[in-house]
């Protein structure tokens, strides 16, 4: 035992301030820096770089517990640890975000330079950027903060520059017109990623295209008449016989004098509409596909900015595309083509950050090739970058977790198309080509360089635009490291340790975005896989499994969770700035009626616990509030545990010298209970189950530790027997900083907090002592403190003390009364295993004596009809007296009301309107009430058929 005075612990466990006291403690103390022994193993996690613009919402808070939660046990656990962090640029949405800005001001973008611009943007990076990174402080994470990066730094610039640049030199990277997402509000092309479909109520209008010959013609359904003044055919399915004989004829285009063919491709539906379909090359993506295959001409009718151009009959010349919609329909009814108008569901793709309806567009951008073979001089020559994705996933140099996510990303990667690099913006990575006054291009990684390929005296206009932030977020692994070839020997030494990083955590949706082009590039350029494994996790939805949206008014902000809110400022909160305003009062009323009182105070702990805890590979995660509060629970019931132990172990002799200890079953059984408990984690950390891990440590800690445990080390903390006594203050505090070691990683404040009270006590550690336990080592299974005979004595007294208690509740003895028990054994060792715990049995089965006999009849009162209970080989029977008359007439009582219970639930089921319109859990959960019921009936009989 410690000579060491402990301090004594809070009476209440109050997050807030252990939370504000310990994590800039572990900064400044340097526990989170990456190690450098190369003799050691090593395990790192690339951040994904959340966005400046952004502030910690609940899918950060759940993958952020998970790559936290592994990277403190692969720190604890003796291995070289980085978790690596840093913030994306975010090209459109930044960009969104200061214009915004400047509208407020009553000011355009085109009211400054380019650099101008730019220069707002940064301060807005300086001021916003922390923000979320602040955040993250509050979720606990051990990020190597000295290795902060930005995407838009020197070194990462530099680095994206150069990969640009032989790229391009390598025939990868290329300038080509094709379609586009455009967004006419941006006026720039976006990724897919960019854009989400709504499901919207439409039209479709149904318009005839009359035949050149003058016959009938072919009526055609679209959903976008606007388009059709760049129609160059009308398609239909070989196989549909109804337009056979036309095919290869020519139509009228309507609203122009222009004629096009009626062609026969396999893309249409003969289901669809009419079963004809417009293809109209320049502005839709699969009609570009049709045109290809067919030779069509590719006909731009839109400007960029969404309105018709010149290649449109004058009158519709300047009208926006909608107002172009319903004056050219008005038009076909005048003319007599227009067929019908039908109401239509149709997805609506939309600019998820702008709310603009998507355009295809043909626009010439920088691509960069995806199937076609890098050249000699190359990593690997001969093999597309398509090709070095496929291979890392199908050699197992990259593992994909749930594995149902492989077969997806392989057949994006067989279908892959080249890939939209440019961006018009002004905020990103400006494109390193320059142009003469002729349209040579020069790429370089500076103007001097461009400017000595195409000679002195060439005036060079720099390409306006920028790269797709991808582009610069998959070379993060390696450019976050130093870039293709690091620098200096401390980036070396980081390069080696470090790349390819463990395991990258990330949701499905930037599965191909980002985690396969990470793969691509970091193989291109060094030749090494970026990661071992990818963890794909879930989305977070509401716990009714609806996607969370501040339009939806379901959203939660981690933060209110851990700090609590009131009603009245969640309103606020999640009222403010909506895009449809309206819709304000109806989620007032929702979260009126989810939270009348708020969001109370959970703190950091029980909600990374609560993440963790419902971190299942692959499946999405429906929070729900109420677990979060479980957890808190559980974080308060460690630490009254911790507080009790502490009552009963400081200062007194916990056998950490010489002195004799006798350790009892319950000692010797919880500490093998421990074990087991560590290899679970164990496991379950290797197989990226979170889940599994908290939900062995909360049984362990909950159900066997203090549920149990405690109440056994009671009994034997009042014995009269030193060397007991000492045992048990030795397996209580041994037991119990093994526990918080093992739970640290998903609860690192409160352990924190714990341990350094306990561990003065267990380790003999001074408290002035400046330590942590989360650079402690992880606890490692041993198998020797396994004990089988222990665990079967356990097994049984925790049934036998079960059973009373069944008895208890079955005869309603109240908790404060003490009876006595009988107890009828098979043999003489089974009586003799009985008589060794009997102890326990009267503490927590609240006995007033335990006796002994070989017929339980004999021990049974007159007029007695206390129930029997069997656990293995012993009869229990509590001895308790009752007013016969009384006790019949509860019965009876009883009887009826179960049979009543029984008689309606019954009904239920026997009728048919509700088995065939309830749902299927409703029913079930009826008969199994039935089910109790009938079986508490049969018991309540059995009672009464005792009586005399």
């Amino acid at each position: 035992m410690s000579d060491t005075q402990t301090k004594e612990l809070a009476k209440s466990y109050e997050p807030a301030s252990i939370e504000a006291k310990w994590y800039p403690y572990w900064e400044e103390h340097g526990y989170f820096a990456a190690g450098k022994d190369i003799g050691k193993p090593s395990f790192s996690i690339q951040l994904p770089p959340p966005n400046i613009t952004g502030i910690l919402h609940m899918g950060h808070a759940f993958n952020q517990t998970v790559m936290d939660t592994l990277t403190r046990f692969h720190r604890m656990d003796g291995f070289n640890t980085l978790w690596l962090p840093g913030t994306d640029h975010a090209g459109i949405a930044t960009q969104i975000i200061v214009e915004r800005q400047l509208e407020k001001e009553g000011k355009s973008i085109k009211d400054l330079t380019r650099e101008q611009f730019l220069e707002r943007v940064w301060e807005w990076q300086k001021f916003s950027g922390g923000t979320i990174l602040n955040q993250m402080r509050r979720m606990g994470a051990s990020l190597d903060w000295n290795k902060l990066y930005f995407t838009m730094n020197e070194k990462l610039s530099k680095t994206v520059t150069n990969c640009f640049v032989e790229l391009y030199r390598k025939g990868l990277i290329y300038k080509g017109t094709r379609l586009v997402n455009w967004d006419p509000k941006l006026q720039s092309s976006v990724s897919d990623l960019e854009v989400e479909s709504e499901e919207e109520k439409g039209k479709l209008w149904e318009i005839r295209y009359p035949a050149a010959d003058g016959s009938e013609g072919i009526v055609v359904a679209t959903t976008r008449p606007e388009t059709l003044f760049g129609d160059q055919a009308v398609a239909v399915n070989p196989d549909d016989d109804r337009y056979k004989h036309l095919v290869g004829k020519m139509l009228k285009l309507p609203l122009t004098d222009r004629e096009i063919p009626v062609i026969a491709d396999p893309y249409v539906d003969k289901e669809f509409g009419s079963g004809a379909v417009k293809i109209t090359p320049a502005h839709d993506f699969n009609d570009f596909e049709v045109g290809k295959r067919h030779n069509l001409p590719e006909l731009v009718v839109l400007d960029k900015t969404a309105h018709m151009n010149n290649n449109v009959p004058e009158k519709y010349r300047g009208m926006d595309r909608y107002e172009a919609r319903k004056a050219a329909v008005k038009d076909l009814e005048e003319q007599g083509l227009l067929v019908g108008i039908k109401d239509h569901v149709h997805l609506v793709p939309k600019v998820a950050r702008t709310g603009e309806i998507v355009e295809p567009m043909l626009s010439e951008q920088w691509y960069m090739a995806m199937s076609k073979p890098a050249p000699e001089g190359c990593k690997f020559p001969g093999k597309s970058l398509a090709e070095l994705g496929l291979e890392a996933v199908e050699n197992n140099l990259v593992n994909i977790f749930p594995e149902q996510w492989q077969k997806v990303y392989k057949e994006w990667l067989n279908n892959i198309q080249d890939w939209c690099l440019s961006r018009q913006l002004w905020w990103g990575h400006q494109i390193p080509a320059w142009y003469d006054d002729k349209g040579n291009v020069y790429v370089a990684t500076t103007e001097a360089e461009a400017q000595a390929q195409a000679g002195e005296g060439v005036k060079l206009t720099r390409d306006p635009d920028v790269l797709d932030t991808w582009f610069s977020s998959g070379l993060v692994p390696f450019s976050s490291l130093g870039g293709i070839t690091p620098s200096d020997a401390d980036a070396e030494i980081d390069f080696q340790l470090y790349l390819p990083s463990s395991v990258l955590v990330t949701g499905y949706d930037i599965l191909f975005f980002w985690v396969a082009r990470m793969i691509m590039l970091t193989r291109f350029f060094t030749g090494k896989v970026p990661f071992k494994d990818v963890y794909i996790h879930g989305l977070v939805r509401d716990a009714e499994g609806k996607k969370m949206s501040k339009s939806e008014g379901n959203t939660l902000d981690p933060l209110d969770i851990i700090q609590s809110i009131g009603l009245e400022d969640l309103i606020v909160k999640n009222t403010r700035g909506l895009r449809r305003p309206e819709k304000a009062p109806e989620i007032e009323k929702k979260l009126r009626r989810n939270y009348p009182s708020g969001i109370e105070a959970h703190g950091t702990d029980a909600l990374r616990f609560t993440m963790a805890a419902y971190a299942t590979l692959g499946r999405n995660v429906n929070f729900d509030i109420k677990r979060a509060s479980g957890y808190r629970n559980f974080c308060n019931k460690l630490w009254n545990a911790t507080r009790f132990v502490l009552m009963n172990v400081q200062d007194k002799d916990c056998g950490f010298t010489d002195a004799e200890k006798i350790y009892s079953i319950p000692d010797l059984w919880i500490k093998g209970q421990l074990q087991n408990c560590i290899k679970e984690v164990r496991q379950a950390y290797k197989d990226y189950r979170l889940d599994n891990a908290a939900n062995a440590i909360y049984s362990f800690v909950w159900n066997e530790y203090c549920d149990w445990y405690l109440e056994l080390a009671k009994v034997q903390l009042n014995s009269e027997n030193p060397a007991i006594e000492r045992a048990t203050r030795n397996t209580l505090v041994t037991v119990l900083e093994t526990v918080l070691r093992l739970a640290h990683p998903i609860i690192p404040f409160i352990t924190e907090e714990l341990w350094q009270t306990v561990s003065v006590i267990a380790n003999a550690r001074k408290a002035d002592e400046e330590t942590s336990i989360m650079i402690q080592e992880y606890p490692k299974y041993d198998a020797s403190q396994v004990n089988a005979e222990a665990d079967f004595a356990m097994n049984e007294v925790k049934a036998m003390i079960d059973a009373i208690r069944n008895l208890r509740g079955e005869m309603k003895i109240s908790p404060s009364t003490k009876v006595p028990l009988a107890i009828s054994c098979k043999d003489g060792t089974s009586r003799a295993r009985a008589e060794s715990l009997d102890n326990y049995l009267k503490v927590l089965g609240k006995l007033s004596e335990v006796i002994y006999t070989d017929d339980l009849d004999k021990a049974r009162p007159v007029g007695s009809a206390a129930p029997v209970a069997v656990v293995n080989d012993f009869s229990l029977m509590l001895i308790v007296k009752v007013d016969i008359e009384a006790e019949k007439a509860r019965l009876n009582k009883e009887i009826a009301r179960l049979e009543g219970e029984i008689a309606k639930a019954k009904g239920k089921l026997s009728n048919e309107r509700f088995v065939t319109k309830a749902p299927a859990q409703v029913i079930e959960q009826e008969r199994t009430r039935l089910a109790g019921f009938e079986a508490s009936l049969v018991s309540v009989k059995e009672q009464l058929a005792k009586l005399p």
